[in-house]
């Protein structure tokens, strides 16, 4: 299935960002974006919003929009915070979640599966995405929930750059099965320290986190 043109651009310039094709502070052109996606300038205007609010961007009014970029303390910062949130939606769903909340993360676990199957890590990072979401609806929190799905899309990039390393998709799929599990069972404990250990940047995870960020800023320099 074909993305949606916005989809696209934002996918691509979070590539280019997190791979250092763009540099912070580096201008972001409108018009050339359209030009090269053949597009008009609303999509790339949806595209660029989408990447102010995950933080990769920032508007400066009347200047034009820039590239940001978070050092390893604010990424561990925002993981950390990440981590709790997301651990609580799935404690939450362990108790709240209904039928429909149980069919959803079932559906979206299956999408992993597929994707993971394929290989495909692209898919599998936007497939990634509706699974975690589908815990944060089950909490039934409405403002858990807009709190925790502001703090991902501010993270995504990275987390999405984490699912390149070799085998991460693997892990990360086996991961998402115990959450699962535990969610399905009730079980509130296991679901948050599943969840917590899942979303966590710590050991491996925390030292190939900080090489990419070293080769990105060794690029720019």
């Amino acid at each position: 299935m074909t993305l949606p043109t916005a989809v696209r651009i934002r996918l691509a310039l979070e590539n280019a960002i997190v791979d250092g094709e763009y540099h912070p502070g580096d201008r972001i052109d409108p018009d050339r974006i359209a030009a090269d996606y053949g597009c008009s300038r609303t999509p790339v205007r949806e595209a660029l919003q989408a990447l102010e609010t995950s933080g990769l961007l920032v508007v400066q009014p009347k200047r034009g929009t820039f590239v940001t970029k978070l050092t390893v303390t604010e990424l561990m910062h925002r993981f950390e915070v990440m981590a709790q949130q997301e651990a609580f939606c799935a404690a939450l769903a362990c108790r709240r979640a209904d039928a429909d909340d149980l069919q959803a993360i079932r559906t979206s676990l299956q999408a992993c599966e597929e994707a993971a199957q394929a290989g495909d890590s692209d898919a599998y990072y936007a497939r990634n995405t509706q699974f975690h979401q589908a815990i944060y609806a089950a909490a039934h929190n409405p403002f858990l929930r807009s709190e925790t799905l502001r703090l991902q899309a501010m993270l995504q990039p990275y987390r999405r750059r984490q699912l390149q390393a070799r085998g991460r998709v693997q892990r990360s799929m086996a991961e998402h099965r115990a959450i699962a599990d535990a969610i399905k069972a009730g079980d509130s404990a296991a679901a948050s320290q599943a969840m917590t250990d899942h979303v966590l940047v710590q050991g491996e995870r925390f030292r190939d986190l900080v090489a990419m960020l070293d080769s990105l800023s060794s690029r720019q320099a």
